[in-house]
């Protein structure tokens, strides 16, 4: 069985706990204030939200911008995923490129200008 490893030492890792930290961070705002609005206009316009209690008004605001930071953290998670794929298949490409021309320069020097006529 394989042993785990040193988390804090995986680059790929922490760059991916980073990806997902920002997106977790943009999310929470981005679903957060506008859930702000709703302490302001919500006892002028409804009598239910009067009637909450300041934990439950609470509550929602979090629940809100959990939501919003789970969600972007994902899509971020998931974007970085596709990226760092697309970056391992290029490499692995131009590593195949590249001894591909390797070998045809040896073989193109093996032959000799005699050869190649």
């Amino acid at each position: 069985m394989k042993a785990h490893q040193n988390l804090s030492k995986d680059v790929e890792a922490n760059a991916a706990a980073s990806e997902a930290l920002k997106g977790a961070a943009v999310g929470a705002a981005k679903y957060g204030l506008p859930l702000l609005l709703l302490p302001i206009l919500g006892p002028h316009l409804s009598p239910i939200y009067r009637g909450l209690t300041i934990q439950f008004k609470v509550f929602i605001q979090m629940s809100g911008m959990t939501l919003g930071g789970m969600i972007e953290a994902d899509r971020r998670i998931r974007d970085y995923e596709a990226r760092v794929r697309i970056e391992k298949r290029r490499a692995k490409d131009a590593a195949a490129w590249q001894r591909f021309e390797e070998g045809y320069r040896e073989s193109m020097a093996n032959e000799g200008p005699a050869k190649r006529k």
